[in-house]
């Protein structure tokens, strides 16, 4: 922009000048030609735009004087830079000489010491290369030394070492178990040696390594063996130096399982002496005295007057005394299962002739199994004495609650100690015996109800076998409703016991039954069967029973609904009539033919309706009268309204017979009465049906309601 103003401000500054006004025609061919230049010019072109730009940045003032000496000026400008670079130039070149001199000082520098140093390497080669093979030699030594030291520290064991391992005069501690963990681990790695090429002594290392261990096993299995016999049987508590030993011990199973039998015996024996104390108060042995001389502590048979408790405390003090034995066993197999596991694999390695090299350890199942050995004496004599509880006594309710309680310690236990336990195994035949002696017991108590003559009394009140049979059966529910038994079977579990207990009795009620006569028969029963329900029904796990009883119960009042429906159409007198009409279909023959019937006579139906007449005040009175033995008040009620609604219907059929008959007769006679029809039967023909028996049911069902 500032170039264009310069140039047309130019281009003013000619056409105001006069001097330049008074030459224009002379001219005006230049002019044209640098107006025609400068327009022509391209302002976009670099060079010119920087120039016009230089000429800007000396704030020329565009006069004729400036625009003369423009050139001139610029040529001087040019002129004066020219020269300051060329004496800047010649600074540079000074420097240069000097930069010159310097290096060929230091190159005749690096000269000289070239030669000296050329001149060294020559006087000092024969020592350098004595010192590199004396260098060369001493690496050599210290390497055969830190080989020879290795070698040592890892194959070599020490008199010392040797000593503790075998010596029987030294203690097992730390240092033992220490040296038995490197002379183990030399054992290892002398493996390695027998791939070398002078394989004879990997050999002899492994032989002297084999009979060291062998002797620290036997040294550490007699330690063991001693301190399982000074061991406090009362407390069981494994200490850190035995749980140490047994974990080095399992790698060789052969010594570790002969340990454990040394100690399940002594844990045996202890375990059978403490539960005899514990069922008499007195001890045979002296480790056992203490528990016999507690003054505060009753034994168990003292209570073994009352059968259930002495049982329970007698499996009790059994489960109390497993909770002791598996806590005190259980920090060396499940807290410390897996270096257990580890060296048991070590062992099946260092003795592959054992039959069980293929299974797996398993700290809970080890436990387990020790626990068990432990209590096999005390399952012996529980057994014994559970037994003898069971078959002295005769009631099958005691005998089923000692079943339920031996099956909830069964439970117990198999948490504890797992499936396999011989424990469980004990407490499950105990169970058996148990329910096996129940079922005898009861079995003996139906016999005896089947030779009892079974007298009634007069209101049809339950059997006395039967009231016991109901209070046995709620204390059968009860004590199983307070089991362990799994809610979704606890019904298919108890049905066979419900059976036992309840089914006989009932059947011994239907025997007597069947001697009675309606509504005697079916009274009785319903009520032995309404009885059963209510006692029954107490809890949630005999819906199926409770449902076969409802059904009984629905069949035989079914009987008497039949019962009270005769009754009422024997005493109203529709009997007759229903019988009559029964026969006949809807036809108009069939209708027209009922007058002709002898039970439709006019003077039969004026009798039928008196009596109808006369019962139907009293009628449900005299109805329930006939359901008074029934205990049941609902369901005689529900039956005899029953009854009455199907006396209804026959009243209805009935009365739509009659009047069915009447509409006939007045349908054939057009309304009117036919005079020449009347004859000596005449009143048949002269009163219409419902004119001789008026009754409505609507009426009916007001008496009945």
């Amino acid at each position: 922009m500032a170039a264009s103003d310069y140039e047309f401000s130019s281009l003013t500054a000619t056409y105001d000048d006069p001097s330049a006004t008074s030459a224009f025609p002379q001219r005006s061919h230049a002019l044209s030609n640098k107006v025609t230049s400068i327009l022509s010019t391209s302002f976009a072109d670099t060079e010119i735009r920087e120039a016009l730009r230089a000429l800007d940045g000396n704030q020329i003032k565009n006069t004729p004087d400036t625009r003369r000496w423009l050139r001139l000026d610029a040529q001087k400008d040019v002129i004066d830079c020219n020269s300051e670079i060329i004496e800047d130039f010649g600074h540079v070149a000074e420097q240069l000489k000097r930069i010159s001199s310097t290096i060929t000082s230091l190159n005749q520098c690096c000269e000289d010491m070239r030669r000296h140093v050329q001149t060294a390497q020559r006087e000092t080669r024969p020592v350098i290369g004595e010192a590199t093979t004396l260098f060369a030699q001493k690496q050599e030594v210290e390497t055969k030394k830190e080989l020879l030291d290795a070698f040592n520290q890892h194959f070599i064991t020490s008199n010392e070492e040797e000593e503790v391992l075998t010596s029987m005069s030294v203690a097992i501690d730390d240092r033992f178990f220490n040296s038995l963990a490197r002379q183990k681990r030399i054992y290892t790695e002398c493996q390695v040696l027998l791939g070398s090429e002078n394989q004879q002594l990997g050999l002899d290392l492994m032989e002297k390594s084999t009979r060291i261990l062998n002797s620290a096993f036997q040294k550490l299995f007699r330690w063991v063996q001693k301190a399982f016999q000074n061991l406090n049987l009362e407390n069981p508590q494994l200490s850190s130096s035995i749980r140490q030993s047994l974990r080095v011990l399992v790698e060789r199973p052969t010594l570790f399982h002969s340990c454990l039998d040394i100690f399940a015996e002594a844990r045996e024996r202890n375990l059978s002496e403490s539960f005899y104390v514990a069922l008499t108060g007195s001890a045979t042995h002296t480790h056992v005295l203490g528990q016999a001389d507690d003054p505060t502590t009753k034994p168990i048979e003292y209570y073994a007057h009352d059968p259930l408790r002495f049982v329970g405390d007698m499996l009790a003090w059994t489960h109390s005394a497993t909770v002791s034995e598996r806590e005190a066993l259980e920090v060396l197999f499940i807290s410390e299962g897996d270096e257990l596991a580890k060296g048991i694999k070590a062992g099946r390695d260092s003795e592959p002739w054992l039959q069980d090299n293929n299974e797996t350890f398993d700290g809970q199942r080890s436990l387990a199994q020790l626990v068990n050995r432990d209590l096999a004496g005390v399952a012996r004599a529980l057994r014994q004495r559970v037994e003898q509880v069971i078959q002295s006594d005769e009631d099958p309710v005691l005998a089923y609650k000692i079943a339920n309680l031996i099956d909830f310690y069964r439970v117990t236990f198999g948490k504890l100690l797992g499936p396999d336990s011989s424990v469980l195994d004990t407490l499950s035949q105990l169970r058996e015996s148990a329910l096996q002696q129940y079922r005898n017991n009861l079995q003996d108590h139906v016999n005896s109800i089947q030779a009892d003559a079974g007298h009634l009394t007069a209101d049809l009140a339950i059997p006395n076998f039967l009231d016991e049979a109901l209070v046995q059966l709620r204390e059968l529910m009860k004590t199983y409703d307070s089991s362990l038994a799994a809610t979704t079977s606890r019904e298919v579990e108890f049905q066979p016991i419900l059976a036992e207990a309840l089914d006989p009795f009932l059947e011994r009620c239907e025997q007597i039954a069947r001697r009675l006569e309606e509504p005697s028969k079916s009274t009785f029963t319903i009520n032995c069967l309404t009885a059963s329900k209510v006692v029954v029904s107490m809890y949630g796990f005999t819906s199926q029973k409770l449902s076969e009883l409802s059904n009984e119960i629905d069949n035989y009042a079914s009987n008497l609904i039949e019962y009270q429906h005769a009754y009422f159409l024997h005493q109203s007198g529709l009997h007759p009539l229903i019988v009559a009409l029964a026969p006949l279909s809807d036809s108009n023959e069939e209708i027209r033919s009922i007058v002709d019937l002898e039970a439709f006579k006019p003077q039969a139906l004026r009798d039928a309706s008196q009596v109808l007449d006369d019962f139907l005040p009293s009628a449900l009175m005299d109805a329930m009268e006939n359901l008074a033995r029934l205990k049941n008040a609902r369901l005689s009620e529900e039956i005899t309204a029953e009854a009455a609604n199907r006396f209804c219907e026959d009243f209805e059929f009935v009365e739509a017979r009659l009047s069915a008959v009447d509409e006939l007769r007045n349908r054939e006679s057009g309304g009117e009465e036919d005079d020449d029809h009347e004859s000596q039967d005449g009143e048949q023909h002269s009163k219409s049906l419902r004119a001789l028996f008026p009754r409505t049911s609507g009426e009916i069902k007001v008496l009945l309601s």
